[in-house]
């Protein structure tokens, strides 16, 4: 009797491990598939229309949410979701930063440089303050200004863990955001007649103002070559100043967390460990010690891997919550949005 009794701690440890691994595969399994419907419709617009216009990522949230509006998930799938929307986001940005290269910094010009950075401080200021004076959350807000400022729905998936976002916060900023990105896409274009834009002016001011790369692109493509040549180079100047956000964001976070944890707090809790993993993994590429080889993979990882944590986000909303803020969103979004425009208008007619 005593031996059983001796032995059962230690066989409970596996049974518990292995309970623990088995009870999110369910949850895990359901946003894979989720991710790979929306991947198969990205890949079917873009044999359509040559570009993708709705990214996988929010048909990702858009499928969840659409699920979660007409089915409850029980408790036998909510560990696995839980888990891809958490642990699986911060691995994906974690992993992010091995697309970044420092160099690309110093490749592109003191003076463009200084301007991208100025635009999306300005941008990030201005938009979290009108998201606040709307009545919206501090954490709503600040997703907001950074998914308007930076890089629409990467900035939003990589801040969101950082501030401790709630799946409300992150869809609704996701899916307004992404409904007026379209329409930049869309609309843009039509400036350059107006405006009487040149290449050059209107590559910069696609690349200030649309969200997603693959945005920027389909924006760019029916003005010409080099419009996209320098639209495609500022986006990726101004994704690179979700790095200092981020980061930044890490070290206030405490502020909005539980005031009980606010004493005797180190190093790790203030940059969480995927923010330390991101700045290593930067770093590694800029010293070329991550090959070039490395990166497509890593960033095709990466990718999916924020496709399934917004397939669980999408999972875990609930419609009716996004409808009582719906309003002020898509007001905050809207005015953030022109803003943005009318500095980077202001920008590019200096940029002759």
């Amino acid at each position: 009797m005593s031996q059983n009794q001796a032995s059962s701690p230690a066989d409970a440890k596996p049974a518990t491990a292995a309970s623990r691994i088995a009870a999110l595969i369910p949850g895990i399994l359901l946003c894979v598939l989720i991710a790979g419907v929306s991947a198969l419709l990205e890949r079917a617009e873009l044999g359509m229309f040559e570009h993708p216009y709705v990214e996988a990522l929010v048909m990702a949230i858009l499928l969840g949410m659409a699920l979660r509006s007409f089915w409850k998930p029980a408790s036998r799938w909510q560990t696995g979701i839980a888990f891809s929307a958490k642990q699986l986001l911060e691995v994906a940005v974690m992993l992010l930063g091995a697309s970044i290269s420092f160099a690309a910094i110093a490749a592109s010009g003191i003076a463009l440089l200084v301007s991208i950075a100025a635009v999306v401080v300005i941008a990030l200021c201005v938009s979290f303050g009108l998201s606040r004076l709307l009545g919206l959350s501090t954490r709503l807000s600040i997703l907001i200004a950074c998914g308007n400022s930076i890089c629409g729905n990467s900035a939003i998936a990589a801040v969101a863990p950082i501030i401790g976002a709630n799946n409300e916060e992150i869809a609704s900023s996701i899916s307004f955001t992404a409904i007026l990105g379209v329409m930049m896409v869309l609309g843009l274009p039509l400036l350059i007649p107006l405006l009487q834009l040149s290449a050059t002016q209107y590559g910069i001011l696609a690349g200030l103002t649309v969200y997603a790369v693959p945005q920027v692109l389909a924006a760019t493509v029916p003005a010409g070559l080099v419009s996209t040549q320098i639209g495609t180079l500022v986006k990726l100047m101004r994704v690179l100043m979700l790095g200092p956000v981020v980061v930044g964001l890490s070290l206030i976070a405490s502020r909005w967390q539980n005031d009980a944890k606010k004493t005797n707090v180190g190093f790790f809790r203030l940059v969480p460990w995927f923010i330390l993993g991101f700045l290593a993994l930067a770093t590694l590429r800029s010293l070329e010690i991550v090959p070039a080889t490395v990166v497509g993979p890593v960033t095709k990882i990466t990718g999916f891997l924020t496709v399934v944590s917004m397939a669980a986000l999408g999972l875990g909303v609930d419609v009716r919550v996004l409808a009582n803020v719906g309003g002020r969103v898509t007001a905050a979004v809207t005015l953030s949005l022109l803003l943005l425009l009318g500095i980077s208008l202001a920008l590019v007619h200096w940029f002759k």
